[in-house]
């Protein structure tokens, strides 16, 4: 018993030491009108030793994935990526108009000034899954178009969170 127990510990620790590799920067989430299903939640994610972002998770939304939107001849398209990868030491931007996170089947409006809680499932090299915790400011445009830079939120609100595996 005493074992099993102290392997739990362990990967519990390791998978909040991996991803407290993962630093997550400039995250916000598009406000919505009443009766609107769906928006975007967008973010600069940096694995300092890669990873990969294997889902998505919030409590306002029926459906969350990451989607990619891609020019394919005169047409824009959007599909759902299973799997981002995220390579060691490069930002990878989660953005308008390309890789970016969808929320759909919206339980609520999602007003400005509110927020969003939301999980990015990551995986490391070994397979091993962790869960990076956040809550996301709601807003109406870009942070960086409201003329700050999109840094880091708050701990709460999204730069390292709590983890969990």
């Amino acid at each position: 018993m005493k074992f099993k127990i102290l392997t739990a510990a362990l990967l519990l620790a390791c998978s909040a030491l991996h991803a407290q590799t993962v630093e997550v920067k400039g995250a916000w989430v598009r406000a919505t009108v009443p009766g609107q299903q769906g928006t975007g939640a967008f973010m600069r994610i940096t694995a300092r030793d890669g990873a990969r972002l294997v889902g998505v998770l919030s409590p306002v939304a029926g459906v969350a994935e990451v989607h990619e939107m891609k020019m394919e001849g005169d047409i824009m398209r959007m599909r759902a990526v299973p799997v981002l990868d995220l390579p060691a030491g490069q930002t990878v931007p989660l953005q308008p108009g390309g890789y970016h996170v969808m929320l759909m089947e919206l339980k609520q409006p999602l007003p400005k000034g509110s927020t969003v809680p939301l999980t990015l499932r990551l995986q490391d090299a070994k397979g091993v899954e962790s869960r990076l915790e956040l809550t996301l400011p709601v807003s109406a445009v870009a942070p960086s178009a409201a003329g700050n830079d999109a840094g880091p939120v708050d701990e709460k609100a999204g730069d390292h969170g709590a983890h969990k595996h």
